[in-house]
């Protein structure tokens, strides 16, 4: 295969970015190379907003035909939350011939060495991020994310998250040398001398199941973690969010091909209505790494069953945030209402439980009994998305009938402090648009325990009544320890109340965020500086992203000769 990319034209176009990825994981401090702002695209190549719409407008009711062996079929019946069909139609595998065909490709992908791997990662992600709002469309009409939100967390944080990766895959195949000359001293006799040969190795085909919130953030770590460390991957997405990940294949197997390797190495698993392949697939002899986002009973069953493959899993928590004093009410306010309302609440990262002392807290503004502080928060929830313009461009859409069911069977398992209301989407009169429900609990009541210790994803939270700080701690403990937590948040001007949470935290692997009053929401977290999960506790088995996420992906295996 002629390759219309070198090796030395990648590693020209893309050493640089590489090597600040390195230093940015490696000092956590700010760097993106992906901008955020719309009107930074339409230049070098890039899809402005009007092209990178009119591309996705291209894309309805069309067969994306990846080029892929095996295809026997076509399936589609994507349906935007926002009440559109999509009618793009995908390739339908026939895994007995398409598996050996990603397999073909892994020795020279192998052999091509880790700086190779990294750098046609990175030029798969910039012409993913050359068709950004192409991308930002396929994420809304896939997830319910309103468009900026798509924008920004469909692209440009996904790929940061990507990069991010590729980053850490680097690092952990660099570690050990290529080659080593080594010397064993005998005395007076002769000394031992050998020469080591260390070759990084794939497992084999990694399986990547995409989720259908955040389809590229929640795929890309594990889709170039597993690449980059020299495995074939194949996308097996959500079946209600197939298009952002088949356009990144699409891309992927583009790069791959022109830069002279097997475009098999990444291919789409699309299915049929109902046919559920993503148990078959993960039991499959050649599927060796498993990348899984979603429900807890299922990534459970990976964990268990999978057993040939290493699994990494973000499942289900139960966030929790304890409210104990603040020196900024008004702001811990704004910044709690803007985490409960967020892309409706259906965020692995957004609160759930708000453990308040039933005596109340203290504050900037006197003293603030429970009842208040639920009531004000409903009152800054009310005012953050009074407009409905504001509402719809945070809020998005409800993704799925069973955030709408769980939503509204929420006002019967308490008191009511914030209801819910349906808003008109103008643009899309078929969107589902509710905003957030705020339930009052006592967090003594058996009753009670039942609905704040239980996951209600989407715009669903609980004000839950405790007894002290002491008691919001060692809830707290036992929610992280039994439901698992992707974030923790504690708002306390008390420095041995911070202390006892943040020792909870650290006891039960959780992230823990303090004092957010400002433009950082629990809920969000930046690529190459913040983890996003621990693997520490029952929500994740991964961190997205530390070493350990991409080390075990690949095996070093060692040729050693006399020298």
């Amino acid at each position: 295969m002629t390759a219309a990319l070198s090796a030395h034209e990648l590693i020209a176009r893309h050493r640089s970015t590489l090597d600040q990825a390195l230093e940015a994981i490696r000092t956590r401090a700010y760097w993106s190379p992906h901008p955020e702002h719309p009107k930074a695209y339409g230049e070098n190549g890039s899809l402005d907003a009007a092209a990178g719409k009119a591309a996705f407008d291209a894309l309805l009711g069309s067969r994306l035909d990846l080029g892929q062996p095996g295809t026997d079929d076509w399936v589609g019946g994507e349906t935007s939350p926002y009440g559109i069909d999509l009618g793009v139609t995908y390739p339908h595998a026939d895994l007995d011939v398409l598996l050996p065909a990603m397999k073909a490709g892994q020795r020279a992908w192998r052999d091509a060495g880790a700086e190779q791997r990294a750098v046609v990662c990175l030029e798969i992600l910039k012409r993913i991020s050359d068709r950004t709002h192409e991308f930002a469309h396929a994420v809304m009409h896939t997830s319910g994310q309103a468009f900026m939100m798509a924008l920004h967390a469909g692209g440009p944080h996904a790929q940061d998250r990507g990069l991010e990766a590729v980053a850490y895959a680097y690092v952990e195949q660099v570690r050990t040398p290529d080659n080593a000359e080594w010397t064993k001293p005998q005395g007076k006799r002769d000394p031992l001398a050998m020469n080591k040969q260390f070759t990084p190795v794939p497992r084999g085909i990694a399986l990547m199941i995409g989720c259908n919130t955040f389809p590229t953030w929640n795929g890309y770590p594990g889709l170039f973690a597993s690449l980059a460390t020299g495995n074939a991957v194949l996308v097996k997405p959500h079946p209600r969010a197939v298009l952002p990940l088949a356009l990144t294949v699409q891309v992927a197997r583009e790069v791959l091909a022109e830069a002279g390797f097997d475009a098999n190495l990444v291919a789409l698993a699309a299915e049929r209505p109902g046919e559920g392949i993503a148990k078959t697939l993960a039991l499959r002899p050649e599927i060796r790494i498993i990348d899984y986002t979603g429900s807890t009973e299922f990534g459970d069953w990976l964990e268990a069953n999978a057993r040939q493959a290493q699994v990494y899993t973000e499942k289900a928590g139960v966030n929790t945030v304890v409210v104990h004093s603040t020196s900024d009410y008004k702001g811990m306010l704004s910044n709690l209402a803007f985490s409960l309302s967020l892309y409706s609440g259906q965020m692995c990262t957004t609160p759930q439980n708000l453990l308040v002392p039933r005596e109340g807290i203290s504050t900037d503004q006197g003293p603030k009994s429970y009842d208040e502080v639920v009531a004000d928060l409903a009152k800054a929830v009310d005012g953050l998305l009074g407009d409905d313009a504001r509402a719809n461009a945070l809020l998005g859409a409800i993704v799925n009938p069973d955030v709408k069911a769980r939503l509204e069977a929420a006002s019967g398992l308490g008191e009511v402090a914030l209801a819910s209301r349906e808003i008109t989407n103008p643009d899309f009169p078929g969107a589902v648009v509710r905003t957030p429900v705020i339930v009052k609990l006592d967090g003594a009541k058996p009753d009670d325990e039942a609905a704040y210790m239980s996951e209600c994803f989407g715009p669903v939270s609980f004000a839950v009544a405790v007894d002290s700080a002491e008691d919001a701690a060692e809830l707290l403990r036992r929610t992280v320890r039994e439901k698992g937590a992707m974030t923790v948040g504690a708002y306390t001007t008390d420095p041995e109340v911070e202390q006892a949470v943040q020792e909870v935290c650290l006891e039960e692997a959780a992230q823990l965020s303090l004092n957010l009053t400002g433009g950082v929401y629990v809920n969000q977290t930046a690529a190459f500086s913040d983890f996003h999960g621990s693997g520490g506790n029952p929500a994740a088995s991964a961190a997205l992203c530390d070493g350990a996420f991409v080390a075990n992906r690949f095996r070093v295996v060692e040729v050693r000769r006399d020298a």
